[in-house]
């Protein structure tokens, strides 16, 4: 008989079995896999060294995970962006600093400046915890996130960016997105600047050794109370206990149960009683993002010496990868660079093997470095996490439209002794290791509460800023807060014109004798 059954080997559901081990409780967790760490995987060859091919970035305000790696011993280190970035688009390539692609065009520019402005202050309205209390929640989760950028965006290229912000955060189309959902997920990340840079940023650091060692360093800690190879197919709450049954016909017995895995594969367990109609109804219609996470491996990392750092937008329909990051180790041994296979190109790549997918994506490489040398790689690893049957995708399930009014409010809700964990149930970072920690330690101390160990007003616990990682603010100038949309100022300047015009046509006019004198 155990106090707590955890479903997961995640991080999320490891760190809810520390935390209820640490305060006495007798626990197991069951994972599905050979191994731990859910999303997040660690591959060691001699090749490699060690490469993340899931879950890896972590930066400022991401303060739980920076937490329970420093206390299991686990450094980071800051990913490179010294040199140039490149934006590759129509052929040709132009180098750049900062997170934007600089342009030319005026136009281009203001409507950049509104689109995060208006992503950023519509997000000011959504409640963290219940996005469906928003004020205009109806209106934004009917409209998907294309309709949003068609909405906000008036520009050709400002719209293809618009697009690939969406795609590389959450590896979805933005015709298949709630915007509400979107806008609150990028709340949650601490705005636009704070989820898409590196410096000071979502992907400012990387752990040494790999990610994956925060799962199975945890699983060191929990000793024999993580069993794996543990698919659970059945879950009873019929009778005084909890009953919980594997593929593997093991039967075990407990007071409560958290479930830390993506809600989709919630829908592989049998319920006994059935799950609650809209619970049932919620896990039906929450897809995951589709990835194929990519590291080519170089003899050097040429693109230094080209004042280029790795991290490619590559602005072409055409092309595998979208955006790229160096992937080099911190002392500079196994030169790589990481790119992300996204949402439609990874549905469109997935069925090719995997020589081809690496051939096509050193082609685009070469061609947006201008270089041969991008031609010839000394090693590739990746991970399609398409085919995951126990992650059914990556990084995280997506809210597409009117799915958050109708049904998110039961997300977390427990059933019975049944409670939730998971990244999608966080209000914080959601979709991110970050979010997997809040929810395993909120869904641990409901628990507890539950079971008279702590107050409930010391369920839902801020946590301090990481001393290591301080987070900067991003400081906005009053042109970025007041500059027109491109939208806006054609107007303006339109209407700008035409009174110019008319008063000079009636001047004219005037003098001609054609308007009376009065």
């Amino acid at each position: 008989m155990y106090d707590v059954i955890v479903i997961g080997g995640g991080i999320s559901g490891l760190t809810a079995a520390k935390l209820l081990v640490e305060s006495g409780l007798n626990v197991v967790v069951l994972e599905a896999r050979d191994r731990v760490g859910g999303r997040t995987h660690t591959i060691r060859n001699k090749e490699v060294q060690y490469v993340d091919v899931g879950g890896a970035y972590v930066g400022p305000t991401q303060n739980r995970i920076l937490r329970v790696s420093k206390e299991l011993g686990i450094q980071t280190y800051k990913v490179n962006v010294a040199e140039r970035l490149i934006h590759h688009v129509r052929g040709k390539t132009y180098g750049f600093r900062g997170m934007l692609p600089p342009t030319w065009n005026p136009l281009v520019i203001l409507d950049y400046n509104n689109l995060w402005r208006t992503i950023d202050e519509w997000g000011k309205e959504i409640p963290a915890d219940a996005p469906w209390k928003a004020p205009h929640a109806a209106e934004w989760d009917k409209m998907t996130m294309k309709e949003f950028i068609d909405k906000v965006c008036w520009t050709e290229a400002a719209k293809r960016f618009a697009q690939l912000f969406v795609n590389v955060n959450i590896t979805a189309e933005t015709q298949h997105v709630s915007t509400l959902w979107f806008l609150w997920y990028t709340k949650l990340c601490g705005g636009t600047q704070r989820m898409f840079s590196v410096e000071n940023g979502g992907q400012e650091r990387k752990f040494v050794g790999g990610a994956g060692q925060i799962s199975e360093k945890l699983m060191e800690h929990l000793q024999d109370r993580v069993i794996l190879q543990q698919p659970v197919f059945r879950l009873d709450q019929s009778g005084e206990n909890v009953v919980v049954e594997t593929l593997n016909h093991e039967v075990y017995h407990g007071k409560y149960v958290i479930s830390a895995i993506p809600p989709c594969l919630t829908t592989k367990i049998h319920y006994n009683p059935e799950l609650p109609p809209i619970r049932n109804q919620l896990i039906q219609r929450l897809p995951m993002g589709s990835v194929i996470k990519c590291m080519m491996y170089y003899k050097e990392a040429f693109w230094r010496k080209m004042d280029y750092c790795g991290a490619m937008f590559i602005d072409d329909e055409n092309a595998p990868v979208e955006i790229t990051l160096d992937d080099t180790k911190p002392d500079g041994s196994s030169p790589a660079i990481m790119g992300f296979i996204l949402s439609r190109r990874a549905t469109a790549l997935t069925n090719l093997s995997k020589e081809e997918r690496k051939r096509r994506i050193c082609e685009y490489y070469a061609k947006a470095m201008g270089t041969e040398k991008a031609l010839h790689p000394v090693h590739y690893e990746e991970k399609n996490w398409c085919e995951e049957q126990y992650s059914g995708g990556c990084y995280t399930a997506y809210f597409p439209p009117g799915i958050m009014t109708q049904y998110g409010s039961v997300i977390r809700q427990p059933i019975g002794k049944l409670y939730f964990a998971g990244t999608e149930t966080a209000t914080q970072w959601s979709g991110y290791m970050e979010g997997a920690v809040q929810a395993g330690e909120r869904a641990a101390r409901e628990i507890m509460c539950k079971m008279g160990h702590i107050s409930e007003n010391e369920i839902w616990l801020p946590e301090p800023e990481s001393v290591d990682v301080p987070a900067l603010p991003f400081n906005t100038s009053f042109l970025e807060r007041n500059l027109p949309s491109a939208k806006g100022f054609v107007k303006f300047v339109g209407y700008s014109t035409f009174l110019i015009s008319a008063a000079a046509l009636g001047f004219a006019a005037y003098k001609k004798g054609f308007i009376g004198r009065v």
